[in-house]
């Protein structure tokens, strides 16, 4: 037979002979999409996590501390200009800009300003003075005064200090106090004023230009400068691969000035965000390994996915594969003809899912940009996939034509029995142990801990435990539906129908039902897990903190003597704190705690319940109880519990009491030790309006800063990408299902234009449908979505980063989640058994039965 006769035509015609089965070819598409998409996805999510670990820690640090850093100390003003024309001469070689001096003097006790020696401190920075807000005056060459020394030494613009030799007073601006603005937080010990009068930092007195700086340090006398500092406005890198580049060019400019200046001089320089830059890398490499096995687990499922394509394929081609088999083609001829028809839906799936991976980081990924070079590699291994998927599909369809047509042999009787009977579920069940031992085997994470550790084993845990759900739950079914032809239920032919329909297509039911448990499964416990992180971060920095920023504050605004600023009056409220008795004692405000703190799930109503002492003693709220614990307050009578509570803010779960104001009296008021304002308000409005007001304000935290949320975010992260996984696998489960019913087609139709002759009802024919695929959706649906969630109940607290802080990490209600997963579930089924009962009224039974 001539060569071109006997193969060119079918093959060269394959890509139109295969729309002659849509569906086989969506079903090919969307399966290369989501296994392209899985495995260009992890690899972009990983570096995404860098990139956002970059830019949290970038927003941390001070602007100007992202590349080179030069420090000198205690060094004569004659030094500056060596180390200043060392770094312009080097930075443009390096990729940095003009760096930026500065310059300040130590602390001078007696600068004389109008007859009066005042503690000063002279300072100069490259561009501060945009960075200030002047009240009055210019930019003239001078001196710019902050306004408490300039109103409390009574001046007026144009005064020269130390009698006439110091430049004259140009502007006043206004104070820095703590905390600063952020463009001063790598001068903020020598920028920031400390104290209104004589303050122990000094009185910051600005020069406007370098030669004003000079003139006054020569007429104050100083011999030496504090600190001379030179850095660099250098960009905030956005992801792992920038901030190595710039760590690496900082660290060669810094070894090239370094160089200039030799080595008898004393120099303080590095790159103070290399330290970022390692936290964002170790950051980036936990969610890789964490993320890896999952990765590898969703490729693997999509693998399967394609492998039950070519059998469906080979099933639905049957006749014409062995017609060309009697023409003589081999079978990796007609595995080449598997790929000639499915291959371009393969191709065009995968480089959908690749695109689509990269279009969609920003909605599954974690909100950092992924690296160059990350992007490249997605794509290769994403093509590496597609690789794999085409060999694969040509595999298949080859051993199935070399054993049933060269060796004589039809797969499935008693191999398929050996698969069966292996204990699959087991296997699943050592490895979720090994996963549950390593995670209750993880160590808490301490203050030392840059980047909490991460094992990927434990990670694992979850979705081992919901596949042995799953395994188990295929056997229960498969043993049943084995069992099933002892069913008589003719009274109600369209059940029986379902079970018949069901037993007659086990393999492919367990493997819809294995797919269906993992997906809703992992949807749940990924879900439960990230959102517990999330809400585990909120509660423990609001418990922590009390309200969205506090401030330490004097005792007369605790007493009442002194009001609350005018801004803070209806978002603030002052706490006060009690110890001595083994018991914290919070006395707080009723009526401004309720609109002012932060609650949580706390009663405000049980505050209405505090109030002056009564005969039994004060009235108070308990908290965190102990056995044992004294009801005795200081300096009062003892506390009466109205309720106990397990947590408060401020106390925490700590053993303590909550009291009324009202249970003291003035006298009383007077010897509480420590006073706090709790504010609705931002940390820089609260320190804002307690500044103008002449208040202390230490301590100022807020819930923003209170915690380090990277570890939080990193747990939350990974486990995002678990979520990601269980809804490729639902999207899996249902192209399974809908595989099912297109392989079953024909022999559907068949049976179904039957039982319609035979009397049947269209509606029945559509319930009987229903039922066959709603006991299977059901069953995978309540097993799936009940050991998900169970799992993130057990393991959400395992993976809390912070456990030593109250509340634990518990996953959210799953309400929503149930009543969506039933919802998708619901109409799934509708869709399939449509498309089932569809194929019944548009069939012929005269031409099903000849065929």
């Amino acid at each position: 037979m001539p060569r071109a006769h006997r193969g060119a035509s079918p093959w060269r015609k394959a890509p139109r002979a295969a729309w002659s089965s849509p569906l086989t070819l969506l079903v090919a598409g969307v399966t290369a999409l989501l296994s392209c998409f899985l495995a260009g996805a992890a690899v972009l999510h990983a570096s995404a996590a860098g990139g956002a670990t970059v830019s949290a820690q970038a927003e941390t640090s001070c602007p100007d501390l992202y590349g080179p850093s030069f420090t000198q100390r205690d060094v004569s003003p004659a030094a500056m200009p060596a180390l200043l024309d060392s770094a312009r001469r080097h930075a443009p070689a390096h990729g940095f800009g003009a760096p930026r001096a500065s310059m300040y003097t130590p602390d001078l006790p007696d600068v004389e300003f109008g007859g009066t020696a005042y503690k000063t401190r002279l300072g100069y920075t490259d561009g501060g003075l945009d960075q200030l807000t002047l009240f009055d005056g210019s930019r003239a060459p001078g001196l710019w005064m902050g306004g408490d020394l300039f109103s409390q030494a009574g001046l007026g613009l144009g005064v020269r200090g130390e009698r006439g030799q110091l430049p004259p007073v140009v502007g006043v601006y206004e104070d820095l106090v703590n905390p600063a603005p952020r463009w001063w937080c790598s001068q903020q010990a020598l920028a920031v004023q400390q104290r209104k009068v004589d303050p122990a930092g000094g009185a910051i007195v600005f020069a406007t230009d370098r030669a004003s700086f000079d003139t006054a340090v020569a007429a104050a006398g100083v011999g030496q400068l504090e600190s001379v500092r030179v850095t660099f406005d250098a960009p905030a890198p956005a992801t792992v691969a920038e901030a190595e580049d710039q760590v690496r060019r900082a660290d060669e400019l810094v070894a090239a000035v370094r160089a200039d200046l030799g080595p008898g001089v004393r120099l303080d320089a590095g790159v103070p965000f290399s330290v970022s830059h390692e936290i964002a890398r170790m950051a980036q490499e936990n969610v890789r390994d964490s993320i890896l096995p999952l990765a590898a687990l969703s490729v693997l499922v999509g693998l399967g996915g394609i492998g039950t394509v070519g059998l469906q394929w080979y099933q639905r081609r049957y006749r014409h594969i062995r017609l060309h088999v009697t023409r003589g083609a081999g079978p990796l001829a007609l595995g080449g003809l598997a790929v000639a028809e499915l291959g371009s839906a393969l191709l065009l799936g995968g480089a959908t899912g690749t695109g689509l991976a990269h279009a969609l980081l920003g909605v599954y990924g974690p909100p950092g940009a992924a690296s160059t070079p990350a992007k490249w590699l997605s794509v290769a291994v994403a093509a590496g996939v597609l690789v794999l998927s085409v060999a694969l599909l040509a595999g298949v369809v080859s051993i199935r034509v070399h054993r049933e047509f060269q060796l004589g042999r039809v797969t499935g009787g008693r191999g398929r029995q050996v698969l069966f009977w292996l204990p699959w579920e087991l296997g699943a069940a050592v490895l979720a142990l090994l996963g549950w031992l390593r995670l209750t085997e993880r160590p808490p994470l301490t203050a030392t801990d840059p980047v909490p550790p991460i094992d990927p084993i434990a990670l694992t845990y979850p979705v081992f435990v919901v596949l042995t759900a799953g395994l188990v739950a295929a056997r229960l079914g498969w043993l049943l539906l084995a069992a099933s032809h002892r069913a008589r239920f003719w009274s109600r032919p369209a059940l029986q129908m379902a079970i018949r329909r069901l037993a007659g297509a086990r393999a492919p039911v367990t493997g819809v039902l294995v797919i269906g448990v993992l997906a809703l499964g992992t949807l749940a416990a990924g879900n439960g897990i990230a959102d517990g992180q999330r809400n585990a971060l909120e509660t423990k920095s609001g418990m922590f903190v009390g309200a969205n920023s506090r401030a330490d504050t004097e005792s007369p605004v605790g007493t009442g003597e002194v009001p609350l600023p005018e801004a803070l009056r209806g978002n603030s409220t002052v706490v006060g704190e009690l110890t001595g008795t083994g018991s914290v004692v919070l006395v707080v405000d009723p009526a401004s705690f309720t609109g002012s703190a932060w609650l949580g799930d706390f009663d405000p109503a049980l505050l209405d319940k505090l109030g002056a002492p009564g005969p039994d003693g004060v009235p108070a709220l308990r908290v965190g109880h102990r056995p044992g614990q004294k009801t005795a307050l200081p300096g009062l009578p003892d506390a009466h519990p109205v309720a106990d509570l397990a947590l408060f803010p401020i106390i925490g779960g700590k053993p303590g009491y909550v009291i009324s104001r009202a249970a003291l009296s003035p006298a009383q008021l007077t010897t509480v030790p420590k006073w706090t304002v709790l504010s609705e308000l931002p940390l820089s409005g609260l320190v804002g309006a307690l500044a103008a007001a002449d208040l202390a304000h230490p301590n100022a935290v807020s819930r923003d800063a209170a915690l380090d949320s990277l570890p939080f975010f990193l747990v939350e992260w990974t486990f995002s990408f678990v979520v990601l996984l269980g809804g490729v696998l639902g999207v899996v489960a249902v192209l399974a299902l809908l595989v099912a019913v297109e392989v079953r087609r024909r022999q559907n139709a068949l049976a179904g234009a039957l039982v319609l002759r035979m009397g049947m009802r269209p509606r029945a024919l559509l319930r009987s449908h229903l039922i066959e695929h709603g006991a299977l959706a059901g069953m995978a649906l309540v097993t799936g979505v009940a050991c998900g969630v169970a799992v993130a109940a057990i393991s959400a607290p395992r993976f809390d980063p912070a456990r030593w802080l109250a509340p634990r990490s518990v996953p959210p209600d799953p309400t929503l989640f149930v009543l969506g997963a039933t919802t998708a579930a619901v109409l799934v089924v509708a869709m399939a058994g449509w498309l089932a009962v569809r194929s019944v009224r548009t069939a012929r039974t005269a031409e099903l039965l000849r065929a």
